[in-house]
């Protein structure tokens, strides 16, 4: 892992003192520079050059937005988007990682200094993973509402998929979401993300895949056609076992930092001895990890997105590290194994051909 040289870009000095005190303050992060605009902003990257940008979206002249879009067009660099958690926020942010933003992180507008140094305490940790992660080639475009690469008539034999992401997941389960039929696999997610955007991403996936996304819901069915995706910091869930199988979310204290805890998900399945096949995408940290290697030893298939094109690749290798992975996939691959394994045996021919 490499040090992180950030830019710093916020129309406020105020904030940007704020953001640059609060990231000097991290190990392995400098700070080369800030600026006030797009144009500062333009002229440092050239002048500076930075591995990793915190970009604000709203700014005088030109938007954080727009910035963004030249910034991958023109010089594509990791990007953070610092951002409002309003409704308004929320979609910018969800087009920030359609340009290619690697994290987007709330901004505390009104907040106690205390809950200001706790927020962004966790943004030198992303900033660094930011600029150690990989850039995608170019923006992702959104899909419109489709039938999924399986086709209408897939058919799931019953087994789970469980899925794990972090930073850089929203931008990875489009892609794979976009890829499952409107009769997909009994699915579950944990996507470690602020809730609002977790909740508006929900919202556009539902509207745009084959498949129903929601909210994880206590005592939720898992059944065919239905992706449940659990983003609640204050709670875990688990799978209990039974015809059908149900989430419950459960209060306990962190496990190993995270929470929800990947791990716990994937422990409740392999404990219960539920058929599943298990993943963990781009992310931090290594929650997952430990999980997936239960799963493996469990008798169950288990994958990983491919380090070389995971946006933040920490996750992803510590499960391969840990010795819990059967295949390392680029997302398209690994969502066409999971549908694969996961359907009859026809459907397994026609995904895999």
């Amino acid at each position: 892992m490499h040090d992180a040289r950030v830019l710093v870009v916020d129309d406020s000095a105020a904030m940007r003192a704020l953001f640059c005190d609060v990231l000097e303050q991290t190990k392995n992060v400098l700070v080369v520079g800030t600026a006030a605009n797009a144009d500062e902003a333009r002229d440092q990257i050239a002048e500076l050059r930075p591995n990793v940008v915190t970009l604000d979206v709203e700014m005088p002249g030109m938007s954080g937005i727009e910035f963004l879009e030249e910034i991958m067009n023109t010089n594509p660099l990791p990007v953070v988007m610092l951002s409002s958690l309003t409704q308004s926020g929320t979609e910018t942010s969800l087009k920030a990682f359609e340009l290619g933003a690697v994290e987007c992180f709330p901004k505390p507008l009104k907040a106690t200094p205390e809950q200001f140094q706790k927020t962004v305490g966790k943004l030198g940790k992303i900033v660094l993973a930011a600029a150690n992660s990989n850039l995608r080639e170019k923006p992702r475009p959104r899909a419109a509402k489709a039938e999924g690469d399986a086709g209408p008539d897939y058919s799931p034999n019953g087994k789970i998929a469980a899925f794990s992401t972090s930073m850089g997941g929203v931008d990875a389960l489009t892609e794979v979401l976009g890829h499952y039929p409107k009769n997909c696999p009994p699915t579950v997610i944990v996507l470690q993300t602020e809730p609002a955007l977790a909740e508006m991403f929900i919202a556009r996936a539902d509207k745009e895949c084959a498949c129903s996304v929601k909210a994880a819901a206590d005592g939720a069915e898992l059944s065919a056609g239905t992706v449940h995706i659990v983003f609640d910091p204050n709670k875990h869930v688990i799978v209990e076992p039974g015809i059908p199988a149900k989430l419950r979310m459960v209060e306990r204290e962190p496990v190993e930092g995270f929470r929800p805890s990947a791990t716990l998900l994937f422990g409740s399945l392999s404990r219960a001895g539920m058929a599943t096949i298990g993943s963990v995408l781009t992310g931090m940290g290594e929650d997952g990890a430990k999980g997936l290697k239960l799963l493996k030893a469990a008798g169950f298939r288990t994958l990983a997105q491919d380090r070389t094109t995971a946006t933040v690749p920490q996750a992803p290798a510590a499960a391969v590290e840990a010795g819990a992975v059967d295949a390392e996939l680029k997302l398209e691959d690994l969502a066409a194994d999971v549908l694969a394994n996961c359907g009859t045996a026809a459907v397994a021919e026609a995904v895999a051909s």
